[in-house]
């Protein structure tokens, strides 16, 4: 793993923020609570919880980053929905009540593992929101509307080696690259591709091994963050 870093309450305004930094990737994890859900989601529902992503125009090595202005492009529709995905399954949303969770991740400085380490920010975001819904409500805190701890980690094979936690260096030569999201001890989601060949099932089961290991550094430096 490259170090870890989380700042939360990096801002004043939003519900909940946090400055999250693997290695040298840097993104900046927003959330907003705002009352009523989606049309389409009905009356009685619950709540819900949704996500944007994007790259500030001098986040990456070479150049200009073009802004996407209106409709975003299609990596990041794609990110973004990830972390949506992500950190839905982490809340309690029946729970929730009629309100929308808004988590902002802005990418400042890409190294490799912009999504995961925007999951694994934007959780810490979302509790510190909730904690001022958990308030409002009445309840103890913010683990009664919350599932478990959430993070996310690249894994990889390099090499012939198995790399946790790939910075651009690393991704740029990955037979295989993968992307793990985790609730506790369970996987949310696992999106892996033989980007320069084929992996075996035993390559699989390393892959995921080191994924636990990392994700578990990453929950414990969530943990100490927000106690600190």
């Amino acid at each position: 793993m490259r170090e870890l870093r989380f700042e939360p309450g990096f801002l004043d305004h939003p519900d909940g923020s946090c400055l999250v930094c693997y290695g040298k990737t840097r993104v900046l994890c927003t959330a907003v609570v705002e009352q009523g859900v989606p049309r389409w989601l009905g009356e009685g529902a619950g709540g819900w919880v949704t996500a944007e992503y994007s790259m500030l125009p001098g986040s990456v090595g070479q150049g200009r980053k073009k802004r996407e202005r209106g409709k975003p492009d299609g990596r990041s529709v794609e990110i973004q929905r990830l972390i949506g995905r992500s950190l839905r399954a982490a809340v309690r949303l029946d729970l929730l009540g009629p309100r929308t969770v808004t988590c902002d991740c802005d990418v400042l400085q890409a190294d490799g593992g912009t999504r995961t380490a925007a999951i694994s920010g934007a959780w810490v975001a979302l509790h510190g929101a909730l904690a001022r819904v958990a308030a409002e409500a009445g309840l103890a805190g913010p683990g009664e509307l919350l599932r478990g701890p959430l993070a996310a980690v690249s894994v990889g094979i390099v090499d012939g080696e198995v790399v946790c936690d790939l910075d651009h260096a690393a991704d740029a030569r990955a037979e295989v690259d993968m992307n793990v999201v985790m609730l506790g001890e369970e996987f949310v989601e696992i999106q892996g591709t033989g980007e320069k060949g084929t992996f075996t099932s035993a390559q699989l089961d390393a892959l995921l091994a080191a994924a636990r290991q990392g994700i578990r550094a990453i929950r414990e430096a969530q943990r100490a963050a927000l106690e600190g």
